[in-house]
This record gives C-alpha cells, structure tokens and sequence, in this order.
C-alpha cells in the first residue's frame, strides 16, 4: 500500500480508510510517513488522518506549541472530524496534550508514544547545526535503539531541512516553546481514556517521563517496548499496533 498526500484549501495531509477516525500527528523532524505501518495496518478498519504540521514554513511568530495547536484544530474544523482518537509521537504528543486540554469534547481516546510537554532532551540536548552532515546523522541515529534504522535517506531529509536558516529558526522556536510549556500542571484535567507507548530505552524522553505521564493523567495506561528508543511505531511497528489494537478494542 502507498500513501497516497493529498491538498485541500491550505492544508496537506493524508486520509486513508474509513470508520472510526484516528488522527495521528508527527514530531519535530517527522514526516508522514512515520506512521505508515499504523495507516497500513488500521486503515482496513478505521479512517486514519495525518495531517502534515507547517513547522517549517509558518510565521516564526507563531512557531511553537499554541500555534501548531492552532493549525490541528483549524484542520479539524475544516475536515470535519467527530470523536477523534488522538495520537502522537514527540513533538505531536504534546500538540495532542494541548489541543484535548482545548477540545476534550471532541477526542475519545489520547494516545501518547515519546511525548514531549514534561520533559525530553531535544536533537540529544543541542540543537542542529547547520552544514554538519556527520553532526545529523549521529543525531538522527540517536532517536533510535538501532542506528542502522536511520538510513541514509532519513538522514538526508534531516540534513536538508537543517540546511535552511528560516527552516532552522522556526525548529529552534517551536522546540524552545516544547520546552517552556510544560504541562505537569494540566494534564491532571484530562479524562478521557489515554494510551502511552514507550520505548524502554528512549534517550529523548526517559521511561520517568512515560512514568510521570502515567501518574498524572488519570484514565491512563502505560506499555513499554524494548530495545526501543523515541519511535515506536517506526522501530517495532508489530508490537506497537497489537498495543494499539487491544486498547481500541478495550475502549
């Protein structure tokens, strides 16, 4: 199966399936293809929706936490979608934290795998320097347990982002922004059943993160994966959709 990106008015995304929608968001240096075996495996049963975020293009004003939650709730609006199941990784974990925080009418079930929004050491605690090839690669390796699953041609879609000053300026922003809203003191008020995902071996966002996260959001579930680092659903994607699976079916 190929994903198939599609345009309507100004946003870019993809729509596969039909049913029950799952609305699935990308991290900083993520891409939509990130959730392709999720969209495989789920869209024979489910309407799977990933919306492609404008981290690097939107106005670096608005670069950052409330401004991309913005964006998803203008997408949602647009596309018209009911009881959505949320999930996110990284970066679009914490999108999907602060956008059922706003709109806890509209989300059924949070699903949270290598979320930001308490805590996660962005690009292994630097941010990216431009021009540095070798810089990129040891960084994009970093987000996984296996090295060898950042390819070349990961790597090198990184690397070219990273080569733009402006594209640069709005990662460096929206990342900053991450790390000023924490949400300890939020997430407490979401009720709403919550699945976390965790990779036992995460560097970006420690297993006391997904422990935290477990504590403080009161209908929650945490799993653990091993040999598993910030992906989940792209390092052991089996494991992470019978996760999935048994939670939607529990819920």
């Amino acid at each position: 199966m190929t994903l198939t990106v599609k345009t309507d008015g100004d946003f870019v995304f993809i729509d596969e399936g039909k049913g029950e929608t799952l609305l699935l968001l990308h991290g900083l240096f993520g891409a939509l293809s990130n959730w392709q075996d999720v969209v495989h495996h789920f869209s024979k049963n489910y309407r799977v929706v990933i919306p492609m975020m404008p981290i690097y293009d939107m106005p670096l004003t608005s670069a950052g936490i409330e401004g991309l939650c913005e964006f998803i709730e203008g997408f949602v609006a647009f596309k018209q979608l009911k009881d959505v199941t949320l999930l996110g990784n990284s970066l679009g974990g914490h999108i999907g934290l602060a956008y059922t925080l706003r709109n806890q009418t509209n989300v059924k079930r949070l699903v949270l795998t290598g979320s930001s929004g308490l805590f996660e050491d962005s690009m292994g605690g630097s941010y990216p320097k431009r021009g540095s090839y070798e810089y990129i690669k040891e960084r994009v390796a970093y987000t996984f347990y296996d090295p060898a699953t950042a390819t070349e041609e990961l790597v090198t879609e990184v690397f070219e982002i990273t080569k733009s000053i402006p594209k640069c300026m709005r990662i460096v922003a929206i990342a900053k922004s991450a790390q000023r809203n924490n949400m300890a003191d939020l997430i407490s008020d979401i009720k709403v059943p919550t699945l976390l995902v965790w990779g036992l071996n995460d560097t970006i966002t420690p297993t006391m993160v997904a422990h935290e996260f477990n504590r403080l959001i009161p209908n929650s579930e945490l799993h653990f994966i091993d040999k598993c680092c910030h992906v989940p659903m792209m390092e052991h994607p089996k494991e992470f959709n019978e996760i999935l699976d048994n939670f939607l079916s529990a819920t």
